[in-house]
Parts: structure tokens; C-alpha cells; sequence
């Protein structure tokens, strides 16, 4: 039996939630306060996801670089690789809001956005 201590970001109440697992099956969950908690618990432990927030270079634009982020969050073991990728990107100004930089990262059905417009110079 192993215990996996997770906070809940579903609410701004920040839980304490307990996930105690035996063979690899999820047999108990505690300390969540609302039903979100509880299904934050369970994906957190099955299948963690983040939103992946990063920059990427911009040739002839006002600004050296582009923010920009996962569309919809992808498996956390992948955020290193997706790292890499967007790494050796390099975009041409303008970009606007909500542009697609790199469609499907690592073939996750998810697009890296840019979150700021960037005039050319």
C-alpha cells in the first residue's frame, strides 16, 4: 500500500488530498472538500497534465521573443521534450493573439499558441 499526497489547484482551497493506492488501483482518497478535489486527486495521480507557459524566437519583430503556451494541457511526462521542440522554433513577426506557432506537439492533438501580439520592426 502506498500513499500519494496531492493538492488539489481545482479551487483556490488549495486541499491536502491522500490518494492510497495498492496495485497500481486507487483504493481510497481523503482530505478533498468538494467533488472537484476528488477528480483532481485521481487524474493527478493516473495522468498528470500541465499548461505548458514558454517563449519562442522572433525574427524581424519589436521583441526577441513570443510568448506562448499549450492550448489545452498535455501529459506531464512530455513537457520536456515539448521543451525541446519549441526550443529550436523561430517565428517571423507579426503574430497575433491566439496564433498557432507549432501544430500537434509530439503528436499530442495540442497546438503551442502565442499569448501576445508582436509587431514587425
Amino acid at each position: 500500500m502506498e500513499e500519494h499526497d496531492i493538492i488539489c489547484t481545482g479551487c483556490p482551497k488549495g486541499c491536502r488530498v491522500t490518494v492510497t493506492v495498492e496495485k497500481d488501483e486507487i483504493t481510497d482518497i481523503k482530505g478533498f472538500e468538494c467533488p472537484t478535489g476528488k477528480e483532481y486527486a485521481i487524474n493527478e495521480y493516473k495522468n498528470p497534465t500541465r499548461i505548458l507557459p514558454t517563449t519562442v524566437r522572433v525574427k524581424e519583430g519589436e521583441f526577441p521573443l513570443v510568448p506562448v503556451k499549450t492550448a489545452k494541457p498535455i501529459p506531464k511526462s512530455l513537457l520536456l521534450e515539448a521543451m525541446k521542440v519549441i526550443a529550436e522554433k523561430e517565428v517571423i513577426a507579426p503574430i497575433k493573439i491566439g496564433d498557432t506557432v507549432i501544430e500537434n506537439i509530439l503528436d499530442t492533438s495540442v497546438n503551442i499558441v502565442a499569448t501576445r501580439n508582436i509587431e514587425k520592426k
